[in-house]
């Protein structure tokens, strides 16, 4: 299985990658895990890829494009983990999954002379997971590594974490963990405010913003029925500390 993940919204960019495969490996099975990936935001996509990978099968194949340096000299790079393959730009991106489940070997990949310098999804990775599939990957492989040579890690020390998503619902993603309280404090760059923890979205007041446990197993606030994000106008990235 071939997973992918981009910030390519609803654009051909997705379905001339699957083409790319399908032509190179007909019998592929491709899954989306997500293309809205907020544009460039690396460590929205490292922290969506870090908390879902392990919902797949093992043996399936990432391909993961949220890549604003394609065409620099930032590498593309094919990273075998304990349970799957990894495909990308060595930007981060990948990091905190393939670390997750242990790097057993990197290896970057050949760029081809005819390759787009605006568009490797097509060019190099698409192909490198088609040459997964096909056990026919060795000649697009141009060295081994010791390791990735960009990392990525998420702040987080005692209560003080950061935004690592901001969802279609104007929820506001965190990485901290809950405590088994009901009643938090609120403090980032420029605003103080005490919120409630909540068992769901439904039961939460009915005005103002509301913490959740979400699916991550890390705190979220929320809004009834709205988005928290427009009152709380936070980035990805963005410290803040509940405790």
């Amino acid at each position: 299985m071939v997973v992918l993940m981009t910030d390519f919204g609803e654009s051909e960019y997705v379905g001339i990658m699957k083409a790319v495969i399908y032509s190179d490996s007909p019998g592929a099975t491709i899954a989306d895990l997500t293309h809205s990936i907020s544009p460039q935001s690396i460590r929205e996509g490292a922290w969506v890829l870090l908390k879902t990978h392990g919902f797949y099968p093992k043996g399936s194949v990432f391909v993961c494009v949220v890549d604003p340096g394609v065409g620099t000299s930032r590498q593309g790079v094919l990273v075998k983990t304990h349970d799957y393959t990894f495909i990308g730009p060595d930007n981060g991106l990948l990091y905190p999954a393939c670390t997750d489940n242990g790097i057993e070997s990197v290896f970057t990949l050949r760029v081809g002379e005819t390759a787009s310098k605006t568009f490797h999804g097509r060019d190099v990775f698409a192909k490198a997971a088609a040459a997964v599939l096909n056990r026919t990957e060795k000649p697009l492989l141009s060295k081994k590594t010791a390791q990735l040579r960009v990392s990525l890690d998420f702040h987080l020390k005692g209560r003080t974490g950061e935004v690592v998503r901001v969802d279609r619902f104007g929820n506001i993603v965190t990485n901290i963990p809950p405590l088994e309280k009901s009643d938090y404090h609120l403090s980032c760059s420029y605003i103080e405010s005490e919120l409630k923890l909540c068992d769901t979205y439904f039961v939460g007041p009915e005005h103002g913003l509301f913490l959740v446990t979400g699916s991550y197993g890390t705190l979220e606030i929320a809004a009834k029925n709205a988005a928290a994000s427009r009152s709380l106008p936070l980035e990805v990235g963005s410290r803040i500390t509940l405790d």
